[in-house]
């Protein structure tokens, strides 16, 4: 029996399982909490977390297998590929060491420099060659806005990464590289010739020396040395593969591989994406980045609030006690992350579709759609003294499966399947609130969780002929991958659309009002 060892490199832990020959899933593992740092206005996290974690979790898998597979060894593992968060800016100094905690993919600060590059290079060329808007979440203008208020720092800067998943892959092999997908997001990638834009660089004044080597997903970038070996368990020499930010992960672990397929994901932050020909660069909001093949685009709709939402809701309504129609107090409060989860679920469960007409807006940590502000938080509409916890839980997930089904509305595309991944899917009444707001069934992934993962093994398989039981195309990634999408379908309930509809169209209309009062 050979293996595969998939990893998900997410901001808040790392997960991992070990996919057998046949694409089976045999052993999952994941690691603690990740520490954010946030301050300011800054999100921020320290790149020896991910290391950490992945050595716990990859000694966890090892021993796991060993304990489950009969006659397993670590020499049967043929290769190891990962997804991650990217647009992040991970500066490293000559010797590969960070320089300073990595800027992540939610940071907005450097919204001034985006401003100057795109009126140095034009907006209009810029979201051509790039297919996305210029931003100051962007990794490129990151770095511009440290070479402006940290110098020092930038002047020591040797190696720039853009996905948390490739410092790990550096970690492993010694190698400086990134994806096209993940790199689609620095802001200065030609989005058709997948090669680093000398232009848009030279007008950020930025070395284009220091951007890593690219890749395509399946391509190897390495082996694991022996150093790394050793605090992991791999045998020395195992193959490393580039892998896929986690928005390409995901899309492909949803089955999307043609226009009209779409999938929703809700990890910390969210997204929607479907795929076509070209990259769609007249609507705002609208990502786009490079996917399989040399003319295959994911269209995809950003979102900074998702699964954040979820767990800020449990922090402040479940685990506070609060009372809900069923009688809980603070005397049987949560204890864990699970109890707390469970109370969440009952609080859901005393409020009717609609929240009592209570609207949230989920701008948490600032927001990328409907709007590109960093600044802007969340708020609460129509609250009364009849308004409860429960519905100030349910409201605030349902404002999140508005902003979906707002991004939806943009693709403006027949929708012919919706499949459902990530973290979130597994709180059972948001996936259905999901298919009432979009009015559409949604397919919750069986292991929606590490799915990325498994998809992304099975695409390493096709392309590389690392499992024998593969087709060496792409064609033989979709079979693997169809016969893969397994779970529950959540019918939307047709007695809640009105009700749904009229709070959509109230959500539509709060954040321009709410914006306007400063």
């Amino acid at each position: 029996m050979t293996y595969i060892a998939a990893f998900d490199v997410g901001t808040t832990q790392v997960k991992a399982v070990l996919v057998d020959e046949k694409g089976v899933g045999r052993v999952l593992a994941s690691s603690g909490p990740l520490p954010i740092q946030t301050r300011e206005g800054h999100i921020e996290q320290n790149p020896e977390d991910w290391i950490q974690a992945f050595i716990e979790v990859t000694r966890q898998l090892l021993t796991q297998a060993v304990r489950e597979l009969e006659h397993f060894s670590a020499s049967e593992l043929k290769g190891i590929v990962m997804s991650g968060q990217m647009q992040d800016l991970i500066a490293l100094d000559g010797q590969g060491q960070p320089l300073g905690p990595a800027i992540l993919y939610a940071d907005g600060r450097a919204g001034d420099e985006a401003a100057e590059l795109v009126e140095t290079y034009g907006e209009e060329t810029f979201r051509t060659l790039v297919g996305n808007p210029c931003e100051g979440s962007l990794p490129v203008a990151k770095l511009m806005w440290m070479a402006r208020h940290q110098p020092e720092r930038y002047a020591r800067v040797r190696h720039v990464l853009i996905d948390a998943k490739d410092y790990l892959i550096w970690w492993l092999t010694g190698a400086y590289c990134g994806d096209v997908t993940a790199c689609s997001t620095a802001g200065a990638m030609d989005l058709r010739s997948r090669r680093w834009s000398g232009d848009i660089l030279a007008a950020a004044g930025l070395n284009a020396k220091v951007f890593p080597e690219l890749y395509s997903p399946w391509e190897v970038v390495g082996v694991s040395t022996p150093g790394a070996s050793a605090a992991t368990g791999f045998s020395p020499g195992t193959a490393v593969y580039a892998g896929m930010g986690d928005a390409g992960a995901s899309t492909l672990a949803g089955g999307v591989f043609r226009p009209g397929q779409f999938n929703i994901n809700l990890g910390t932050s969210g997204w929607i994406a479907t795929v076509s020909d070209h990259a769609v660069t007249d609507r705002a909001g609208m990502a786009n980045l490079a996917y399989l093949g040399e003319d295959t685009i994911i269209n995809t709709v950003p979102f900074l609030n998702a699964g954040n939402v979820h767990r800020w809701a449990c922090k402040v309504f479940a685990e506070a006690g609060a009372v809900s129609d069923q009688g809980d107090s603070a005397n049987d409060r949560a204890g864990d992350d699970g109890e707390s989860y469970l109370r969440m679920g009952r609080l859901l469960e005393s409020s009717p579709a609609g929240a009592g007409g209570l609207v949230c807006l989920p701008y948490l940590v600032g927001e990328r759609f409907p709007m590109m502000n960093p600044s802007i938080r969340g708020a609460y509409v129509g609250i009364s003294s009849d308004t409860r916890a429960c519905d100030m839980a349910r409201a605030a997930l349902e404002g999140v499966a508005y902003s979906i089904r707002q991004g939806l509305d943009l693709m403006g595309m027949p929708v012919e399947r919706v499949t459902l991944i990530g973290g979130g899917a597994r709180e059972t009444r948001w996936c259905q609130m999901l298919a009432d707001i979009l009015y559409a069934p949604v397919q919750v992934l069986d292991d929606a969780h590490v799915m990325p993962a498994l998809a992304l093994a099975g695409l390493v398989s096709a392309r590389q002929g690392v499992l024998p039981s593969s087709r060496p195309d792409l064609h033989g990634v979709e079979d693997f991958l169809e016969s893969t999408l397994a779970g529950q379908i959540y019918a939307p309930n047709s007695a809640n659309r009105q009700v749904y509809d009229a709070a959509y169209n109230r959500f539509r209309r709060l954040y321009p009002a709410i914006d306007s009062v400063k």
